[in-house]
């Protein structure tokens, strides 16, 4: 009897690191804590997932949003 495997093509298949917490994106970004659940509060900063009653964060969303930043300094 022959397994068949899901289709590749369809279906997609993406490796996904871990959600970051707001300690670890607090310790990454090297800011206090504070800073950042007051960027939260202000609609600043990298997109926020709320899970439950807890803030995470996407390392590809946190990654675009210093990309921003940056090109944002250089005009």
């Amino acid at each position: 009897m022959e397994t068949s495997l899901p289709n590749t093509s369809r279906t997609a298949v993406v490796a996904r690191r871990p959600l970051a917490t707001a300690e670890e994106l607090a310790a990454y970004l090297g800011v206090p804590l504070g800073t950042v659940y007051a960027w939260r509060h202000r609609s600043q900063g990298p997109a926020a997932i709320k899970v439950g009653r807890h803030l995470r964060y996407r390392w590809a969303e946190v990654e675009a949003w210093l990309d921003a930043q940056s090109a944002g300094q250089a005009a």
